[in-house]
């Protein structure tokens, strides 16, 4: 990383040469990047940094728009063809100049990633025109291109070259080093402990508002602590605030707290292949009714939460408004008689500790209404660093995922979470319950090719209704949204309801 030192003492002798004011921000998240690969794993983190280091194509702004970004723009050339033009003069943090080479390099190895390529399988192929063009190609018509193309963030290909395996939870050049095109460079890390960014002084949007020009990120776990590091002012900007301390934060004359509803759906998933049990519709039923999720709401997250009873919130597509939460106890108990299991059931179950809000509350607390219905809990919890392998792994009966759609769109939540785990297509690969229906899937690629509003709603609200019926999962909530930060630091233009914050574009006062 020693061209990373380079630019950082580049970027001081720039402000000392220009006068500027050098702002650091201290902030706080629940946990840090688990890798520095942008394709190593799907998840909110990785999204997160690839903000910081990265740039995509094009990124969502408030009203989920797309913003132009290294696309500065783009036409659609016919029905299965997208051209993006690139900006001119961007480097990357090694010195490297980006162009249409190492946009085609960066979507073929999403294409290869285990996490990635089910969102990236209707592309069928992307080709450099020339250096600052980009055409790509679907396999039939698709609504959803600019959707997609907000997940590249183009990787320096030279920089990798001959060192670009993606290694899920494993130590592999990509996981430890970066060279993007992104506001800021890495210049130290310690995992768990401390990430430092520092301003890339080559960066090409000089229009950027933002004005850091080092940012730390220290993870700390526990929300208590975390809220007290905020209101000591040890730290500048903390997220997720806990639906306990809203209230405590807001009355602070100091602060600033942003809350937003949000479309991260909480769930649990029941693995059919690890317990037999959960093959039977009617024992996923009844541990459906089992769970209290409205009671969830109102006191585990004092009400900062919207309860689910289907994936899609409210807005989506594919939300389906006949759909209501089933708390009837009653009803549990008499399922779980009806499929044989009236003495009980032993299962395992896993979440980790430190990825949602409240998640292990959450946990506990299912567990306790499943013990009411015979179903006897083993939980364990753990940090999110170590709970992702054991999600991959299937390691348990139960297994709590939450997600955001990764396109702002239904089908999103079904290609990850409800289609037949596929590894070739990457397809299921969050389907931790092994759970497969043909009709499922069959709306669900039909989605994905389907230009008509109605005739696309009338399919996505179709497989709500089938993993209802079916009781494919177990739904709690949408979860709501919080951060707070300092007076000075001004969040409230950077953030939106992906939890993607803008710190290139962060201004401190």
């Amino acid at each position: 990383m020693g061209y990373f030192r380079n630019i950082a003492i580049g970027c001081v002798l720039a402000l000392a040469a220009t006068g500027a004011a050098a702002q650091t921000v201290n902030f706080a998240y629940d946990a840090d990047p688990v890798s520095l690969d942008p394709h190593e794993q799907l998840s909110g983190g990785t999204l997160q940094l690839s903000h910081m280091v990265y740039d995509p194509l094009v990124r969502w702004n408030k009203d989920l728009g797309f913003d132009p970004r290294l696309a500065e723009s783009w036409e659609r050339v016919d029905e299965t063809t997208m051209r993006f033009h690139l900006r001119d003069g961007v480097s990357f943090h090694s010195g490297n100049p980006m162009t249409a080479q190492d946009v085609v390099w960066t979507i073929e190895r999403l294409k290869s990633s285990p996490d990635f390529k089910g969102i990236f399988s209707g592309w069928v192929s992307a080709e450099a025109v020339d250096d600052l063009t980009v055409e790509i190609k679907t396999d039939g018509p698709s609504p959803l291109v600019l959707h997609t193309a907000t997940y590249v963030f183009p990787m320096d290909s030279k920089f990798y070259e001959g060192r670009a395996e993606i290694v899920k939870h494993g130590d592999s050049f990509a996981s430890q080093n970066v060279s993007g095109t992104g506001p800021f460079t890495i210049t130290a890390r310690e995992q768990g402990v401390r990430v430092e960014f520092t301003r890339n002084p080559e960066y090409w949007d000089t229009d950027s508002p933002g004005n850091v020009q080092k940012a730390i990120l220290t993870p700390i776990k526990e929300a208590p602590t975390r809220v007290a590091a905020l209101l000591a002012g040890d730290v500048d900007f903390i997220a997720p605030v806990p639906p306990t301390d809203l209230e405590r934060i807001d009355a602070d004359p100091n602060v600033d707290l942003v809350t937003m509803t949000g479309t991260r759906i909480i769930t649990l998933q029941l693995n059919q292949e690890r317990q037999p049990a959960f093959a039977d519709a009617r024992v996923r039923n009844a541990i459906m009714h089992a769970i209290n999720n409205e009671g969830i709401v109102a006191k585990i997250m004092k009400g900062f939460g919207t309860t689910a009873a289907q994936m899609s919130p409210e807005g989506y597509l594919g939300h389906n408004p006949a759909l209501t939460p089933r708390f009837d106890v009653a009803r549990a108990q008499s399922l779980m008689e009806e499929a044989g299991y009236g003495d009980g059931l032993n299962v395992s179950m896993m979440c980790p500790n430190n990825r949602y809000v409240n998640d292990f509350k959450i946990c506990e607390a299912s567990a306790a209404m499943l013990a009411k219905i015979g179903i006897k809990v083993d939980l364990t919890t753990m940090p999110k660093a170590q709970y992702w392998p054991k999600f991959d792994e299937r390691a348990a009966d139960i297994m709590m995922i939450g997600w955001h759609s990764d396109t702002e769109d239904s089908a999103n939540f079904y290609e990850f979470l409800a289609m037949t785990p596929n590894a070739d297509t990457g397809r299921g690969q969050y389907n931790s319950g092994n759970y497969s229906n043909a009709r499922v899937d069959e709306l669900t690629l039909a989605s994905l090719t389907e230009t008509d509003t109605a005739k696309r709603a009338a399919m996505l609200q179709e497989v709500e209704q089938i993993l209802y019926d079916e009781a494919a999962f177990v739904p709690f909530h949408w979860q709501d949204l919080a951060w707070a930060a300092k007076k000075n630091v001004k969040i409230e233009p950077i953030l939106n309801v992906m939890n993607f914050p803008y710190i290139g574009d962060l201004v401190v006062e």
